[in-house]
């Protein structure tokens, strides 16, 4: 069986650089019996998705040991044709699925290395092909008669999921050192992506303080009509610090002039006590300043590596700091479930103002230019692959 598809060759060893998709038609299947075969409706385009075509920190296809790789790991789709054996929900013909991309769990659920369906997991087909194979148990149906439109359990998919799995572990660290008696709310910020304004969003409903970091005017509007506080990250423009610069005077000044606008800004809004969940999906150049605008049993927490795979922290100053590191991939598939529940139950979903109307199949290289050069205001922007 064969589908149309956006696909991302191997690049050359000898001449690294991002690469440029091409359309072209890929082979899919066979479906074994656990299954299912569906065409992708609508699909984000996600971080992931951003360092496959940058090749960084991977090139991705050389990684799965293939030539050529199709993307697209979050969205919904529909059932064309369901397994013959089910693991879970019973699928049938023409459901509306939610994708959850933990097809290669551990023991206990979580996803592995190499685990991701459209990105890591070898010889997987992504959701940027028309139609492709994927296992049963990577598919939850949509919750019937639901009161949230299609686009926005699309945007849910991969972003809200992983906060939801990171807000638990974050927010039940920091409770493990300060009790309700000792702060009633904690202070959350967080650098402004997609999976982060979910998860400070789902702060909020749990009562968090919660200020998102974002350069964005539209962004900014946004943040600020679903409760949270923002921060204008224009304010302070060499807050990102490279560590190999550490020596460039003029350099190291621009940031420390950066930094102190930085946290006089948290001060003032946490009352001097400094951030309790620090938010930081990008790490990298920023988590120095992430680190000095903790509070004391403070809580950095993150699901991803945006900006940088390795992070350098002194570690007798977090010792005695008491701050915690707290590091998540996605989640189980239990995990979905609640994430999901949660979200039809207490409105907590991506907001229509955030998501971009989906682009059209065929302008796939614009999206992905765009994004680059970080043009996509818009929390989570979308793209049509069938109707």
């Amino acid at each position: 069986m064969h589908a149309t598809a956006w696909i991302l060759p191997a690049g050359d060893p000898a001449r690294p650089g991002p690469a440029t998709l091409h359309k072209g038609r890929v082979t899919i299947g066979p479906a074994g019996p656990e299954d299912a075969l569906v065409e992708p409706v609508l699909v984000g385009w996600e971080g992931n998705c951003f360092h496959a075509v940058q090749r960084q920190p991977i090139d991705i296809a050389r990684r799965r040991g293939e030539t050529q790789v199709v993307l697209g790991n979050s969205g919904v789709v529909r059932v064309l044709r369901p397994p013959q054996r089910h693991t879970h929900e019973i699928l049938r013909e023409g459901d509306m699925c939610l994708v959850q991309a933990n097809c290669k769990p551990d023991r206990f659920g979580y996803a592995l290395n190499g685990a991701a369906f459209g990105y890591d997991a070898t010889g997987t087909v992504g959701l940027f092909a028309r139609r492709t194979v994927i296992p049963g148990r990577c598919l939850v149906p949509l919750p019937e008669e639901s009161s949230y439109t299609i686009e926005q359990w699309a945007a849910f998919s991969i972003r809200y999921v992983t906060a939801w799995a990171n807000w638990r572990v974050a927010y039940g660290t920091w409770r493990l050192q300060v009790t309700e008696e000792d702060q009633a709310a904690p202070y959350v910020w967080g650098w402004g992506g997609g999976t982060s304004f979910a998860e400070l969003t789902l702060a909020a409903l749990h009562g968090a303080e919660a200020t998102i970091i974002t350069s964005h005017e539209r962004r900014i509007t946004t943040a600020k009509n679903r409760g949270l506080s923002a921060v204008d990250r224009r304010a302070f423009p060499n807050i990102a610090f490279d560590e190999r610069r550490h020596e460039d005077s003029t350099y190291v000044a621009r940031y420390r002039a950066s930094e102190q606008v930085f946290l006089a800004a948290v001060r003032d809004a946490t009352r001097g006590l400094g951030v309790s969940i620090f938010v930081d999906h990008l790490g990298g150049s920023l988590l120095r300043a992430t680190l000095k605008a903790l509070a004391r049993q403070g809580v950095v927490t993150t699901a991803g590596w945006r900006e940088g795979l390795r992070t350098t922290f002194v570690r007798a100053a977090a010792c005695i700091e008491r701050h915690q590191h707290i590091h998540t991939h996605y989640a189980r598939r239990s995990e979905v479930l609640d994430a999901m529940a949660f979200g039809e139950r207490c409105g907590w979903m991506p907001p229509p103002e955030a998501i971009s109307p989906p682009w059209n199949y065929d302008d796939m290289p614009d999206l992905v230019d765009a994004y680059a050069a970080n043009h996509v205001e818009t929390y989570f922007p979308l793209v049509r692959v069938n109707h």
